[in-house]
């Protein structure tokens, strides 16, 4: 389920009292100058400052720490449901925590739980609190304004995403070869970190520090304009967690910033909504406000003001329910796909391990059998690793000739976007598919594979020379994916006429080139070699969209 909440949580150096008293200059400016609604007269409790339109207010001072709170409540006649916005001062409540912190959040409460909630921006308020507060996050300032990396702040940036301290994912973008990297800055980066505001810390990669940036960075690099999302918690010396922080690459970006910038948005929103807030955050009490009581009405009409008012209250306890319950549910689905997902890993795992001690023991029965046979040279010969295997993605692309009996019908640019992305052992995985795959193509074409690729990997012939692990390979997919009209168009790959006369089909047969982040590209082919005689490998690229992307 995508986030449609938006969440700001973050940090200033300043004391209570002076923060507290910058956010309320900068509330009312938003409610009136932008909002234009009347805030001549507000106090503690409940505000009604337009028809539908709350403003509840409360605030306590302790040795727990002070807290000042504002929730607005918007629900219009022509919108589906309730805006609630609250905003959050709130003092450190040990003795040796001096930071003030500020929480933001936007939610859409719709009439009815069956209604899906709409999808929060960025609010104002936000900006003009980052605009107007020193806010950090960790080592990290957060503002509204991508800062610049110079060669000079390569070691303090690096300092920053290895912070343990830090909650906010940092957004790197790079520049291309041949840029001036403040226009593109202006043109490209800043209208897609626009909906980052609040989100993420932001940088821009001079080119001139890129070489020293990814030179300390080894496995986790950006460049060509790409752009790089660094959760919390890098590992620069360990290359497993290079996964983790997802490549957008440059294209995608130029292509459409606005779209790029939503892309870019959604997991570090998700990660925001996820995250434990911070303890004197967590320890405010729940916000009940009631409506200020009139001295100029009559029983009747308090009692009927009550009435009111407790309605209200309970209106808004049961959308608070509704809210809980969608994040409950939400929460459940994101800890069934891990289950599911460390189930399918350890029996991968599992099953390489197995053939792993299979294939040792092997080897040792044959070293001693040469030895037993006086060649001892021969048993302990090194092998010998081919010294042309591709390195990227590309250069997979340029060496298809090599493989007679497949046809690369995919889009080509698509694939060339994994360098940007790639991890781990992407590349030589997808090289040995394809060369398994040749290998069963010409034994399909010959009618002598004896069934499909999975078939072939499991029983392999007695004079394969190209293996590939049975467990990588699925030869059919889900029933919801084959159901979904949407994510049967992104599987529909193109194919010659003489296979199909549309030109395109429905590839179900894929292998799993890699896995551990969500690019986790995929290899989708047909096998036509009982006809053309050709295996045909329609995409080779991220995972496209199913139930656990």
């Amino acid at each position: 389920m995508q986030p449609r909440n938006y969440r700001m949580v973050v940090s200033t150096a300043q004391d209570f009292v002076s923060t507290s008293a910058v956010a309320d200059r900068q509330l009312l400016h938003w409610l009136g100058a932008i909002k234009h609604y009347d805030t001549s007269a507000l106090d503690e409790g409940r505000n009604e400052i337009a028809e539908g339109v709350t403003l509840d207010h409360d605030a306590a001072a302790g040795r727990h720490g002070s807290y000042s709170r504002w929730r607005l409540r918007e629900t219009r006649p022509d919108a589906a449901g309730t805006w609630q916005s609250t905003l959050v001062v709130r003092a450190g409540h040990r003795a040796d925590d001096h930071r003030t912190w500020l929480q933001v959040d936007i939610e859409h409460h719709p009439v009815s739980p069956d209604i899906r909630p709409t999808r929060a921006n960025t609010p104002g308020i936000a900006r003009l609190l980052l605009d107007a507060l020193e806010a950090r996050d960790g080592l990290s300032d957060v503002s509204t304004v991508p800062k610049f990396i110079e060669q000079d702040d390569v070691e303090e940036v690096i300092e920053e995403l290895c912070d343990q301290d830090r909650r906010l994912p940092i957004v790197v973008a790079s520049v291309p070869y041949g840029q001036d990297a403040e226009s593109w800055t202006e043109k490209v980066v800043e209208p897609a970190f626009r909906p980052l505001h609040g989100l993420a810390v932001m940088y821009v990669l001079r080119p001139d520090a890129q070489a020293l940036f990814n030179a300390t960075l080894e496995y986790h690099p950006v460049f060509a304009g790409g752009v790089r999302t660094y959760l919390p918690g890098v590992d620069p010396a360990w290359q497993p967690d290079a996964q983790r922080h997802l490549v957008m690459s440059g294209t995608t970006i130029a292509a459409n910033p606005r779209r790029a910038g939503a892309i870019l948005a959604s997991l570090p929103q998700q990660l925001a909504l996820r995250l434990p807030l911070p303890a004197p955050l967590d320890s405010l009490p729940v916000q009940r406000t009631r409506p200020r009581p009139s001295a100029h009405h009559s029983g009747l009409d308090e009692l009927r003001a009550e009435n009111k008012t407790l309605t209200q209250m309970l209106a808004e306890a049961e959308q608070r329910e509704d809210a809980h319950g969608d994040v409950l549910r939400d929460l459940r689905q994101q800890l069934q796909i891990a289950e599911e997902l460390e189930f399918d890993q350890a029996a991968e795992n599992q099953d390489l391990y197995a053939k792993l001690k299979a294939a040792e023991r092997q080897v040792r029965a044959l070293q001693v059998r040469l030895e037993k046979a006086g060649q001892d040279g021969l048993a302990h010969l090194p092998v010998v690793v081919p010294a042309d295997q591709p390195t990227t993605f590309a250069h997979i692309l340029v060496r298809m000739g090599e493989f007679p009996h497949l046809s690369f019908t995919g889009n080509q640019k698509i694939t060339k976007e994994l360098d940007a992305q790639s991890v781990g052992n992407w590349v030589e995985v997808a090289w040995d598919a394809l060369r398994a795959l040749d290998e069963y193509a010409a034994a399909s074409a010959a009618g002598t594979a004896g069934g499909d690729f999975r078939h072939w990997c499991t029983h392999l012939p007695d004079d394969c020379e190209n293996p590939f692990p049975a467990g990588k390979v699925k030869m059919k997919e889900s029933k919801t994916v084959g159901n979904r009209d949407d994510w049967r168009r992104e599987r529909t790959f193109p194919v010659p006429k003489s296979v199909d006369p549309s030109g395109k089909l429905f590839m179900e047969a894929h292998l799993r080139i890699g896995g551990g982040n969500t690019v986790a590209p995929r290899l989708y082919f047909y096998d036509d070699g009982p006809n053309t005689g050709l295996v045909y490998v329609g995409y080779l690229g991220p995972h496209p969209t199913n139930t656990k992307t």
